[in-house]
């Protein structure tokens, strides 16, 4: 099975378990119980996977690196004459957090 989060501070934090009731939390033990995701729960995935400051493939909370790196594919997007990457679980999440006129969207299988 895999692992639900793993510490990424150094300094004392409360147990794993008290995180049980956290969205994030119940979407790592979903998937790791070979759950499937619905919409809302996609985007919700893509959305704070893009706004984490720490991670590229992750979500911080409270101490605790909660990786979807299993179900996250990584896409460029040229938008505004630019290119960027973007980690997001299908090409409709990633839409749902991407402002603007969009050029092109291309999957990057490693």
């Amino acid at each position: 099975m895999t692992q639900i989060a793993t510490k990424f501070v150094k300094w004392d934090i409360p147990e794993l378990a008290t995180l049980q009731d956290s969205k994030v939390y119940k979407l790592r033990v979903h998937l790791n119980n070979g759950g499937k995701l619905n919409r809302e729960e996609k985007n919700w995935i893509t959305s704070n996977v893009w706004e984490s400051i720490y991670f590229k493939r992750g979500i911080a909370l409270n101490g605790y690196h909660f990786d979807f790196s299993d179900v996250l594919k990584r896409y460029f997007v040229k938008q505004h004459g630019s290119i960027h990457e973007y980690y997001a679980i299908d090409k409709t999440a990633l839409r749902s957090i991407l402002y603007g006129r969009i050029e092109d969207i291309v999957e990057v299988n490693n």
